[in-house]
């Protein structure tokens, strides 16, 4: 059986807090799965995902990262 390819992740780390933000920007950042100032996260690559990064670019680092299965 042929393997599947590697699916490329996202782990993300909330560096700055969301407070004196829109409320949109909040909602952006509970929408990732935060919960708290440096947490991590792990998301697929989508195009979903990236376009939520890219508002919130400011609070967050990004770092790729390789699964396999």
């Amino acid at each position: 059986m042929a393997k599947k390819p590697a699916k490329k992740m996202l782990r993300i780390k909330l560096v700055k807090s969301g407070i004196g933000y829109t409320v949109r920007t909040k909602r952006t950042l509970e929408a990732l799965g935060f919960k708290r100032l440096q947490e991590q996260v792990e998301h697929e690559d989508t195009p979903a995902i990236r376009g939520m990064l890219d508002k919130v670019s400011h609070l967050v680092e990004i770092e790729s990262t390789l699964e396999e299965k």
